[in-house]
């Protein structure tokens, strides 16, 4: 059979230098290269986007309104294209009701299986689910928590009702709503709340409404009592919303969320919870870990069952396999992280009999330690081995060795990259003298003399979610890395315990920045004002004009730079505005220059070319710091929605270099990085130790935690088998940890 290849000719979207390509049909195809090189202009911005184009082309004009749009690519001709499914790193979302067990499909299987096998039977699948009224719980609706007065910050347990103990408003002592609880009987007033028994403080706060008798004016009246909490949702939440600011602080300062007290969290009603299979209940089975889940059902012999359970096995096994066996399938998709989402999309589709297609992944090495990686690899070679087309964005070496092609782009980011520098076998990539091919050839060293270690940052003992009763004990201006692999409790011990005791401490993490078309890195770093100064002075005209959201910004479109177009019976259509060009400002504005260049010249500028052009030291300070995080590729006007997780990581952590004696806590900063990049991160953060910061990098990046002064090694597996710490010291001492799986790799 001939090999079939997709083809591009000449290629030239965002930064691509007319390329021409090839690309094996039913292969792994990897695409390297430094971050900006123009990976993703060829993978996302051309390929996928084009095959999403050509197929929305196949529906109908109405059915079109509903789906993404798609614009064509700047390239001459793309041939050979499949059906493209695009597995990126956007986190699975979804609301409150959306689980892991929802989200899989796995869910509806074990309805179908309580449904046909449990005793008593309660009804059809529907009504085993928290989502419908039938199965739900009546007081949360199925959501397992509820909204109630935060007693903290209602209740002072070091004073008695005498003294004044309720601390909302309206209710001191002496007061009308005061009496319904000091002469209810029910309590000694003059003992303190931390002393009251549990009955007592439940009566207090938890009773629902019964009839008491108060002294009222020296007269005994009859009077509906009912628990603190009880009595301010009823006030305040549980009738017509009041939407006054003052309302707003009130709940916001006086409500917290806590399990709901009638479920205990399960979200199903009592007669779910009494209806059971092989004496489990439904809430049972789905809140067991998934790769105990897997023994449980594979020990269940019933025959009429074997094919509903054969069916929720196969699926919990692939999840197991790619490395999620320590999540549950009541975990909120909400809360996983974009590498989590990302690999349950990987497992959707690989239970799917569709061939042929093309799958794109972008990056999905993400957040997985050394050890899962070989099983990402088995997964991307199951899908190929289907019959399809596999695509992948990728830095991990370990990842790349799997390839059956390798393209290099480069050699630079920006506008110095958008280049093949190399196309074949992986063999080929190692002899050739790219820059990936000389970094995969270089082995890191251990740091041979980590910075001495004296005073340490502890927080304080925490049993959250699978953590073993630890706590995190951070060594002062050092750098440290947290390890272990992924769901061993990292992310919890740093950022749920470690920076809830130490508020003070500067998180960059990888969600996106507050962005939207209208700000880009000069407004977020904001060298804006400057620039805006700058061609104000030099013009003596006002700086409102050098704003695409403020005076400058071009009428016809509004300083957005495009117009939709809504012709009848067609798509509504984005153009690019014909007045302005796409360039935003009102044309009038571009006669006023600052050393030569008008404001869109500059706003189309790289941050390294911004920094040549630049004297101003308040702009240069800020730009040196995008370049030092390996920016400088970025033109100054991109808007931030275009950026990746990683950049956004980058670009905060740009924003924050100048403090000193602060405590830094990175979430994986490797991501999206190539391996030549990654020095670049770990100077950085040589250079904030040396300023007397304190560094804290949760981080799976084999080069990272080598250099590192002092490791956390978390484990030994995920779930229920993690959340110890297995080893805390300086690099070398980690090789002696048997139970340690990061040492292995190190």
């Amino acid at each position: 059979m001939t090999q079939e290849y997709i083809e591009l000719i000449n290629a030239r979207e965002n930064n691509l230098k007319h390329v021409n390509l090839q690309i094996p049909k039913g292969k792994i195809t990897i695409f390297t290269g430094v971050s900006g090189s123009g990976k993703s202009s060829i993978v996302f911005d051309t390929i996928a986007q084009e095959a999403g184009r050509q197929l929305n082309e196949t529906f109908s004009s109405f059915a079109r309104q509903f789906l993404p749009k798609y614009s064509r690519p700047e390239a001459d001709e793309i041939n050979n294209l499949s059906t493209a499914i695009v597995v990126d790193q956007k986190r699975l979302g979804g609301n409150a009701r959306s689980t892991l067990g929802t989200a899989t499909d796995i869910n509806p299987l074990m309805r179908l299986l309580f449904s046909r096998f449990a005793e008593p039977q309660i009804g059809y699948t529907n009504a085993y689910s928290f989502n419908d009224p039938i199965g739900m719980c009546p007081k949360c609706e199925g959501l397992g928590k509820i909204i109630t007065l935060n007693t903290d910050a209602a209740i002072d347990m070091d004073k008695s009702l005498n003294e004044g103990a309720i601390l909302l408003s309206g209710f001191g002592p002496g007061t009308w709503q005061w009496k319904a609880y000091a002469e209810s009987g029910f309590f000694d007033n003059d003992k303190k709340i931390k002393d009251y028994t549990k009955e007592e403080f439940d009566k207090l706060v938890y009773a629902e409404q019964e009839k008491v008798k108060v002294d009222y004016m020296g007269k005994e009246m009859n009077t509906t009592y009912e628990g603190l909490a009880v009595k301010f949702m009823r006030q305040n939440v549980n009738r017509e919303k009041d939407t006054t600011k003052a309302a707003a602080k009130k709940l916001k300062d006086y409500t917290t969320t806590r399990t709901c007290p009638s479920c205990e969290g399960t979200r199903y009603n009592e007669k779910v919870m009494s209806s059971t299979y092989k004496g489990y209940s439904i809430y049972d089975l789905t809140s067991i870990q998934l790769d105990e889940l897997i023994e449980v059902l594979q020990k269940i012999d019933e025959p009429n069952a074997k094919p509903i359970i054969d069916g929720i096995v196969e699926r919990l096994k692939n999840l197991c396999e790619i490395g999620l066996g320590y999540l549950t399938l009541t975990r909120e998709t909400p809360t996983l992280s974009g590498g989590e989402s990302q690999r349950v999309k990987m497992v959707k589709y690989l239970s799917s009999n569709l061939t042929g297609l093309m799958y794109i992944f972008d990056e999905p090495s993400t957040g997985l330690h050394p050890r899962d990686v070989y099983r990402l690899n088995e997964l991307l070679v199951k899908l190929r081995d289907k019959g399809n087309t596999i695509l992948v964005v990728e830095h991990d070496p370990d990842v790349i060795q799997i390839a059956d092609h390798i393209i290099d782009v480069g050699p630079k980011a920006g506008a110095r990259g958008g280049n093949i520098m190399y196309s074949g076998s992986y063999e080929g990539l190692l002899a050739s003298d790219t820059l990936t091919g000389n970094y995969l050839n270089r082995k890191s060293e251990r740091k041979a003399k980590p910075r001495p270690v004296s005073d340490f940052l502890v927080s304080r003992k925490s049993s959250l979610h699978n953590l073993k009763d630890e706590s995190l004990r951070i060594p002062t201006g050092v750098f440290t890395s947290i390890t272990g692999v992924a769901g061993s409790g990292k992310s919890t011990l740093v950022n749920k315990v470690f920076a809830k005791d130490f508020p003070e401490a500067i998180r960059i993490d990888q969600s996106p920045v507050h962005a939207n078309i209208r700000s880009n890195p000069a407004t977020f770093s904001g060298i804006m004002d400057a620039i805006r100064k700058a061609f104000s002075d030099e013009n003596k005209v006002e700086s409102g004009l050098f704003s695409y959201n403020s005076k400058g910004a071009c009428e016809t479109c509004g300083g957005t730079g495009s117009v939709q177009l809504n012709l009848s019976f067609m798509d509504v259509m984005e153009v690019e505005c014909s007045e302005c060009k796409g360039d935003r400002f009102k044309q009038d504005v571009l006669k006023y220059l600052y050393k030569g260049k008008n404001i869109v010249e500059i706003m189309e500028m790289s941050v390294t070319e911004a920094l040549e052009f630049f004297e101003v030291k308040s702009i240069q300070t800020k730009l040196k710091s995008m370049e030092t995080v390996g920016l400088g590729y970025l033109s100054i006007g991109q808007p931030l929605s275009t950026l990746s997780g990683g950049e956004c990581q980058r670009l905060k952590l740009a924003k924050e270099l100048g403090t000193k004696g602060s405590i830094y806590i990175l979430d994986e900063p490797t991501t999206g990085l190539h391996m030549s990049d990654v020095s670049t991160i770990l100077n950085i953060i040589d250079k904030l130790v040396e300023k007397g910061n304190t560094v804290v990098v949760i981080e799976h990046n084999l080069d990272v935690i080598r250099h590192s002064d002092w490791i956390i090694d978390l484990g030994p597996d995920g779930g229920a088998g993690g959340g110890e710490i297995l080893y805390e010291g300086p690099p070398a001492g980690i090789l002696d940890c048997e139970r340690s799986v990061t040492a292995k790799y190190i």
